[in-house]
């Protein structure tokens, strides 16, 4: 599935819209540290891999920034566990 993310970074949150549904992560950015706090994919349209495709994109952002994260909601910590190639990323 080929998403377009978009990256807000006044409202420090990535988001993509899929079959109308309105997907994002939201994050706080305090110290160079992106603090992810909400993965949110409604139920009508889980299960496609677009709460994946929004933390490769919120990874990819924070290594270009050269930020650290915090992965404070229970799917980015096991996103982030399951890809080792993040863990450098890793407040």
């Amino acid at each position: 599935m080929d998403l377009e993310i978009t990256h807000d970074r006044t409202g420090h949150r990535f988001e993509t819209t899929v079959d109308g549904a309105v997907c994002a992560i939201d994050y706080t950015l305090a110290g160079g540290v992106m603090n992810i706090h909400h993965t949110g994919v409604p139920s009508a349209v889980e299960g496609r891999g677009i709460a994946s495709a929004l933390m490769k994109a919120a990874t990819d952002a924070a290594r270009d920034e050269g930020w650290k994260i915090k992965p404070s909601c229970s799917y980015a910590a096991a996103w982030m566990k399951r890809h080792p190639e993040a863990a450098d990323l890793l407040a």
